[in-house]
């Protein structure tokens, strides 16, 4: 049955993906907000099926520490499930990307309006500089700016490197960071076709404040928080299916 419900999941995103790339060329002419919360509607719908069709529902916890202005987001990256269900979690948002991913077609093209910040990962004096010039234009136009600090997905239980590029850009631009936690590759994990059914734990910490601090000194507190609080919701998995 979980065979069947992630093949059938992974056809209807396939079908939909078409006649939403149409709507979201129609929409190019947008400013970027509005035009943003149009495109989001395809992960959102993502996060809706995997809810109804795949049984992933979720639980915020902390929801109430997101402030009214623009922050720098810190999250663990474990799944493909957050890149879809922060799109309804979180206001408009913005990610920092390799470049190459602009060049795929229709997949570039529509991430391309979805505002993102596309960096050159093999320049990186330059593409920190490009992510914090383009990062203050973000936070001015209304955007949070997305950073997964591990920079890749990270099986649930480890720890990948936690690089300073978001913490850069929130000293550099004065804006506050938002630490977050979930243990989504429980049920989503890494590279897997197969998607089990059960409850995601998204866990927000209160904002940062980056005035006064260098880079590694807020990476420290947000890596210590968002860890601990991954061990937290494991230690509850594993006293649940004890």
């Amino acid at each position: 049955m979980i065979f069947l419900r992630s093949l059938v999941y992974l056809m209807l995103l396939v079908i939909i993906v078409v006649p939403y790339w149409v709507l979201v060329m129609c929409v190019a002419w947008l400013p970027r907000v509005p035009r943003w919360k149009i495109i989001a509607g395809w992960p959102r719908l993502a996060a809706w099926l995997a809810i109804h069709l795949l049984g992933i529902r979720y639980e915020v916890r902390g929801r109430e520490n997101i402030p009214a202005e623009p922050v720098v987001i810190l999250s663990k990256h474990s799944s493909a499930w957050e890149t879809l269900a922060y799109s309804e979690i979180f206001p408009p948002h913005v990610y920092v990307m390799k470049r190459e991913l602009m060049w795929l077609p229709f997949l570039g093209w529509g991430l391309a309006l979805f505002s993102p910040i596309f960096i050159d990962r093999a320049d990186r004096k330059n593409a920190m500089r490009r992510t914090v010039e383009l990062g203050k234009q973000r936070l001015a136009q209304g955007f949070c700016i997305m950073v997964y600090p591990e920079g890749t997905r990270i099986p649930v239980g480890k720890r990948g490197k936690y690089k300073l590029g978001g913490a850069h850009v929130a000293v550099q631009t004065g804006a506050r960071v938002l630490p977050v936690a979930h243990n989504a590759g429980l049920l989503w994990p890494r590279n897997s076709f197969l998607k089990h059914p059960g409850k995601v734990t998204v866990v927000i910490g209160e904002p940062i404040d980056s005035a006064g601090q260098t880079p590694e000194q807020l990476m420290r507190k947000v890596e210590d928080w968002i860890e601990s609080q991954v061990e937290i919701l494991l230690r509850a998995e594993r006293a649940h299916a004890a």
